[in-house]
């Protein structure tokens, strides 16, 4: 009796070790120049609790932003998603939401004009330049246009005492309407949110 049970036990332990052997040898490993950029993002991610937990974000984002947009070399990509999360957690916004935001305004392109004249991933106003007082901001900067947009949306936010929805609408300048924040919760919903 106690054979039986333990062959069972024995095939089931085989069973799971060949599948995730053979699940291991199905993942493509990052190769060295990937490793060197994911590993000085961890080493510069204040924003984050530790480093395991840097790691895991910035592994995680990176696939997900490099299987949509492949042409954003792996430093850039790692560049934008540690300044997100800084910004947006300095903002306290979820960064998942800041990466929606850019997805939809910029489609990632950190030289994005649009046909009204806004710049950058984050899509900001130059009029925000003047507003603030600081003119020589250069708006297609990683950080500046993030921590621009970050601020922006949480300004909005407040200002909506915590309606996203309205808060996105007022950011894209289309409030009163649901298309912009919808197409930013699909974003969301689809390739940036955590279980």
């Amino acid at each position: 009796m106690k054979l039986r049970l333990q062959i069972p036990r024995l095939v089931l332990l085989l069973t799971l070790a060949f599948s995730q052997a053979a699940q291991a040898a199905t993942q493509a490993r990052p190769d060295a120049e990937m490793r060197a950029h994911l590993a000085a993002a961890i080493a510069s991610a204040e924003s984050f609790e530790d480093r395991f937990e840097a790691e895991v974000w910035l592994s995680d984002m990176s696939r997900r932003l490099q299987r949509r947009w492949q042409d954003i070399p792996a430093n850039e990509r790692l560049e934008i998603l540690r300044i997100a999360h800084q910004e947006a957690t300095q903002a306290e916004l979820p960064p998942e939401l800041v990466l929606a935001v850019i997805q939809v305004e910029s489609n990632f392109d950190r030289f994005a004009i649009s046909h009204a004249g806004a710049r950058g991933l984050m899509q900001v106003m130059p009029f925000w330049l003047e507003e603030l007082g600081r003119p020589q901001d250069n708006l297609f900067h990683i950080r500046t246009n993030i921590r621009y947009g970050c601020t922006i949306l949480k300004h909005y936010l407040e200002r909506e005492r915590g309606n996203l929805q309205r808060a996105l609408a007022r950011y894209n300048g289309s409030l009163g309407q649901s298309w912009y924040p919808d197409r930013v919760f699909s974003a969301l919903n689809r390739h940036w949110f955590q279980n």
